[in-house]
Order: structure tokens, then C-alpha cells, then sequence
């Protein structure tokens, strides 16, 4: 048992390291995102359970030894578990509300920007990019009512080549583009899990100026919890006027 904090402290560090590979294992091409997921809400708590557990025996163990190197190993392994813990806690206390079920947000509901060169083949794709029609539209209306066309007094070519300018910014792949169209599409991924989401973007003249419409759809979800709506309004934010 003298070696109670030393126990705990390995054991927190490797916690940490399969909490890092659960959230990023995807980025470093072990699984698809989907897996990394499953494997977070599977095992994630659990993982900061155990370190949580054996940091707080262990300091109990090194203060009934008086043994202050051991309480202050373990009770940084504690530190550590409860770090792990919380989006747990903070997901109990301030539970998020349920997203829409759906995952293809578009700034045009009428006439939504189309994919042409992304197509149902893509990698790990379940959800397709057909658009869901009437129904998709009311619902997204329902639930993000502020998505809408972003307008500029740029020309079409400048807002085109601004709008490419932010797509790189966001840290998108862009897969192909049309300037004589003003259109591209490109792929976008979530820092943890590395979930890919498709973004087509159209740039159109209107009035004296023009308007850049935007669609992003999730590869693999029913739900999106919100990604892609958050997305567009980054978009439209880094644009500007």
C-alpha cells in the first residue's frame, strides 16, 4: 500500500491517454468517427469512475499513513477522474435540450443548394444528400428559425472568393470548386470524434450585391445536435458584411 499514489497516478495517466484516444482516435485513422462515439458512450464515464475511485483510495489510504508525497499523487489521480467526469456533471446539472432529429441544414429551403460532385459514395456515409423536401424545411424552421441567406453588397466574384477565403479559415477540405458558377463544395470535421459533415456553398447576385447560400449535411446521425446550424452561423459571422 506505500505505493498507493504512485498506483493511482498511472492509473490516471492511463485513463487520460484512452479518454484522448476515445475522443481523437478517429483524426489519427484508428476507427470511423462513429466508433470513437460509441466507445465514448460506452466507456468514457466509466473510464473517469475508476480513476476517480482508485485516486480517492489512495489518498485516504497515504492520509491514515501520513504520508504526504502519496496524498499529493493521489489526489492529483483524483483531480484527474473528476476532470474526466465533467461533461457527466455538467450534462446532469444543465441537461442540453434534445436537438431536432434531423441533419441537413440549408439557408434555401426552396431551392437548396445541390451537391454534384460529393455523392452518397462518400466515406462512411449512412445519410444521404438528396434533399427531404417540405418536410425537412418545416421542420428546420421549427427549430432554427434565424438560418437564412446571407447577403452582401460584394459582388458576386468578390463574395465568391470571400466565401472561399472563410472556408479555409473554418479549416475546410474544399473538393472542388466553379468559379465561373460561383459554387463549391467542400468537407467539414468536428474537432472531437472527427464527424464529417458535406458543405456546398452557392453565391448568386441579388439586387446590387449578392447572396451566398450555404448547405451542410452530417454523414452519418439522425440528429446533428445542432452542428450544422451552428456551422452556418460561424460561416455567415467570419464573412461578414
Amino acid at each position: 500500500m506505500k505505493h498507493s499514489g504512485k498506483i493511482a497516478l498511472l492509473v490516471a495517466v492511463i485513463g487520460v491517454c484512452g479518454a484522448a484516444l476515445i475522443l481523437f482516435g478517429a483524426r489519427l485513422g484508428l476507427w470511423q468517427p462513429i466508433t470513437g462515439f460509441g466507445l465514448y458512450r460506452s466507456y468514457f464515464n466509466w473510464l473517469g469512475m475508476i480513476v476517480a475511485a482508485v485516486g480517492v483510495l489512495a489518498f485516504v489510504i497515504h492520509i491514515l499513513r501520513k504520508e504526504r508525497g502519496g496524498m499529493l499523487a493521489s489526489g492529483l489521480a483524483a483531480i484527474v477522474g473528476l476532470v474526466l467526469l465533467a461533461p457527466l456533471a455538467a450534462s446532469t446539472l444543465n441537461p442540453t435540450p434534445r436537438a431536432a432529429p434531423i441533419h441537413d441544414i440549408s439557408t434555401d429551403t426552396t431551392n437548396p443548394p445541390l451537391f454534384e460532385v460529393l455523392n452518397d459514395t462518400r466515406e462512411g456515409a449512412s445519410n444521404t444528400l438528396v434533399y427531404g423536401g417540405p418536410e425537412l424545411a418545416e421542420a428546420q424552421a421549427n427549430s432554427y428559425p434565424d438560418i437564412a441567406p446571407h447577403e452582401t453588397p460584394l459582388s458576386v466574384e468578390a463574395a465568391y472568393e470571400r466565401a472561399l477565403n472563410v472556408a479555409n479559415e473554418m479549416g475546410w477540405e474544399i473538393i472542388a470548386t466553379d468559379s465561373d458558377r460561383q459554387r463549391f463544395e467542400a468537407t467539414a470535421r468536428t474537432s472531437v470524434f472527427y464527424f464529417a459533415d458535406d458543405v456546398v456553398v452557392r453565391v448568386s447576385p441579388q439586387g446590387e450585391g449578392s447572396r451566398v447560400d450555404m448547405r451542410s449535411v452530417s454523414r452519418v446521425g439522425r440528429s446533428d445536435q445542432g452542428v450544422n446550424a451552428a456551422r452556418i452561423r460561424e460561416f455567415q459571422d467570419l464573412f461578414g458584411a
